[in-house]
């Protein structure tokens, strides 16, 4: 969901200006606004999409990677027609960068989160029967395609939340669960766990750029390690299942 708030985004910074033309409130709120819409469009469009006689895993996969393609290249096509100086802006932001984001940003993530987070703990229940399989789930007495709708629309939202207000900072939530999985050696992710272990690994990279790097945004360094990781972790699981 983040290709979503990116065009969201960019679309504002590079079509509207935002640096001279709108001033004030408008402002310092239009690019992390923008960018929530686009991200909560962009998982209502992945459902939509995905959607027949039910949801499955693969399905949303392959449509989540075609609608990617898609939003990506929207993005690219409007930094092409931007301002240099729009465009210079806006590729920093679809980086991830924390380097720009102010004290004014905390209250509505505080928010965000103090609304999201609790209702997707209590969501996340459902996850454990899920990984089974939908027979088995429905055994369960779970309603399975409201539970992924549920799960769809609150992790949307919690994603578009986050790339907002610091644009999509890349791999985190892909190492972070892995990580916490390994940590406290559960059958799946933990959700609190990755939820804190992701704040701190994002905090920590961002203090590490600014220490050694400077000026380069966050989003390059959790990049650089993030996908040697999941290489690592690929290459690891297949070795396993040929065992």
């Amino acid at each position: 969901m983040t290709w979503g708030a990116g065009v969201g985004a960019v679309s504002v910074i590079v079509l509207g200006g935002t640096a001279g033309q709108i001033s004030g409130a408008v402002a310092e709120l239009g690019v992390p606004l923008a960018g929530l819409a686009g991200g909560l469009v962009a998982g209502i469009l992945l459902y939509v999409l995905a959607w027949k006689r039910g949801l499955e895993g693969y399905r949303m996969v392959l449509v989540g990677i075609g609608l990617s393609a898609i939003g990506s290249n929207v993005v690219y096509w409007l930094l092409t027609v931007g301002d240099v100086d729009d465009a210079t802006r806006a590729t920093t932001w679809i980086v991830g960068n924390l380097a720009g984001v102010g004290w004014e940003s905390i209250g509505p993530v505080a928010l965000a989160l103090a609304l999201l987070v609790p209702v997707t703990v209590a969501a996340a229940h459902t996850l454990g029967g899920l990984q089974f399989g939908d027979d088995t789930a429905r055994g369960l007495g779970i309603r399975v395609d409201a539970a992924r709708a549920t799960l769809l629309l609150l992790a949307t939202a919690l994603a578009a939340v986050a790339t907002a207000v610091a644009g999509p900072i890349t791999f985190v939530a892909l190492a972070t669960p892995q990580i916490a999985l390994r940590l406290v050696r559960s059958p799946q992710p933990p959700l609190v766990g990755s939820l804190v272990l992701g704040a701190l690994l994002t905090v920590s990279a961002d203090l590490a750029v600014r220490l050694v790097a400077g000026d380069l945004p966050v989003g390059v360094l959790t990049a650089i390690l993030g996908a040697p990781y999941l290489i690592f972790l690929f290459l690891r699981t297949r070795k396993e299942v040929r065992r």
